[in-house]
């Protein structure tokens, strides 16, 4: 298994393509970069795939498998395989929409909950060493930084 170190990579770096420079790519970057490096080292038995399409059905509540292709940027069907491998699993469910007796939603069950839940623990295992080693200034930092970056989540597209 690779060190459990962070190297922290600034914007200019050689092998980073150049200089990003943006707030806003170095916090997508760093951002994508922990969460895939904490998923290669947890130990978890569901497919890094399968828990984040799971995480996004968690999060919008039912949905309908339209549209949950476009907030994944694939196509219908691919999103139908997906969604079949993780109702084998137990993990979701289809049920009837209300506004439209074609169509289904899709929704999280229980077994689902569980099985994402030991996905974020485990995670949350890995970080934890990493967390631990810094100061409390550090980690009040961290925390007030995360406050921000959550309070962004809130913002609409046209707000911003």
């Amino acid at each position: 298994m690779p060190s459990a170190r962070l190297v922290p990579r600034v914007a200019g770096d050689p092998g980073d393509g150049g200089d990003r420079g943006t707030l806003g790519l170095e916090l997508l970057d760093t951002i994508a970069r922990l969460s895939r490096w904490a998923t290669s080292r947890a130990d978890f038995d569901v497919a890094p795939a399968q828990a984040r399409l799971l995480a996004h059905v968690q999060q919008v509540g039912p949905a309908r498998t339209g549209d949950l292709a476009r907030a994944d940027h694939c196509t219908q069907p691919t999103m139908t395989g997906q969604l079949h491998r993780l109702e084998q699993q137990g993990w979701v469910r289809r049920l009837s929409d209300p506004t439209d007796g074609r169509a289904s939603l899709v929704e999280i069950t229980d077994e689902g909950r569980r099985a994402l839940g030991e996905v974020r623990a485990a995670r949350e295992r890995v970080i934890a060493p990493l967390l631990a080693q810094l100061s409390s200034e550090e980690r009040q930092q961290l925390s007030q930084g995360l406050a921000v970056v959550q309070r962004l989540m809130t913002f609409e597209p046209d707000q911003a």
